[in-house]
């Protein structure tokens, strides 16, 4: 278990004394990233390696010659490590998190672009592969977001925009006797099994009791392992916020956040990520230490492959031709 002023600063101000310069910092993720001493990447041997220059590690038996920012968020950046490190902090710090532009404000950016790309790689690192599925008792639904889809996500001045729905489906853990354990949350084109099983089987442990309406794109869950309870809305006594209150309740924050620290302002092909990182916050929402987020953040970041900002936006410019 992590130790607060051992393995993460507690405030700001221990922050300022922990990250003071780029050395302090690359020392802070070497150790995050090779806690139990360096691995080369090229042959896998755990030796002590030759310091060629600040960062740069040569390998005592193949040779090969890393950085400890290669292969990680932080790889080829031109943003010092005390900025991104600030900006992990703050990210971490804010309970409804940050827009770029706040970001750029709040750190002295040189440009919107920087902040925006900062945002999306440590989103990207907020995703453990191999995370556990949910399991217990599951609500399943599915609900629609309102978003304004900005042609050009790298400018935060106003242009010509277009307000859009986009179906989500989530899934939330159902604790007893009462509370919300953990979520996930996908996009998803259609409201149809095609997409809701797969949706199901990733992020849900076979033999889970699933709580959903009566849609028909849940039909095949019992075949599949699963304990099935459908609850058919139409004509029910029973008001869908009350018995599908999980679901819900989590729509609902997702809407607000998304309008609150985002204004509205998500493109299409980029929710998924915006979505992984409200995953990251509510189920750290218990969490009494700040600092513990952003270890947690940091610990992701130098395990996570790096991409670039043509990875990020490119994909989501070939999709605007295709509509």
């Amino acid at each position: 278990m992590p130790v607060p002023a051992q393995d993460y600063p507690r405030t700001w101000s221990e922050f300022l004394d922990w990250f003071s310069s780029e050395d302090a910092c690359l020392a802070y993720l070497e150790r995050l990233r090779w806690p139990q001493g360096f691995v080369c990447p090229s042959c896998s041997a755990m030796s002590l390696p030759s310091r060629a220059s600040r960062g740069r590690l040569l390998c005592k038996d193949c040779g090969h010659q890393s950085t400890v920012t290669a292969g990680t968020i932080f790889d080829k950046t031109r943003t010092p490590l005390k900025v991104w490190l600030a900006a992990a902090w703050y990210v971490t710090n804010q309970k409804q998190g940050v827009s770029a532009l706040g970001l750029q404000r709040v750190l002295g950016l040189g440009s919107y672009q920087t902040a925006w790309t900062m945002l999306h790689r440590f989103r990207r690192a907020m995703v453990r592969p191999a995370r556990e599925r949910l399991k217990g008792v599951v609500e399943v639904d599915e609900t629609y977001l309102a978003i304004t889809d900005r042609k050009q996500p790298i400018s935060p001045v106003k242009r010509k925009n277009s307000t859009s729905k986009v179906l989500i489906v989530l899934a939330v853990e159902i604790l007893q006797p009462k509370g919300f354990g953990r979520i996930r949350l996908r996009r998803i084109d259609k409201d149809s099994e095609e997409f809701i099983v797969p949706f199901v089987q990733a992020c849900i442990e076979t033999g889970s009791t699933l709580k959903t309406d009566g849609s028909a794109a849940y039909r095949s869950l019992p075949a599949l392992g699963y304990e099935h309870q459908r609850n058919v809305m139409l004509g029910s006594q029973v008001p869908a916020h009350v018995s599908m209150a999980g679901v819900h309740r989590v729509a609902s924050l997702i809407k607000r956040w998304i309008l609150g620290t985002h204004h509205g302002s998500v493109q299409p092909e980029h929710l998924d990520a915006y979505l992984d990182e409200f995953v990251f916050r509510f189920n750290r929402r218990t969490s009494s230490s700040r600092g513990m987020l952003f270890y947690r953040l940091m610990q992701q970041a130098v395990v996570t492959d790096p991409v670039t900002y043509a990875d990020i936006v490119l994909p989501a410019e070939e999709s605007l031709e295709i509509a």
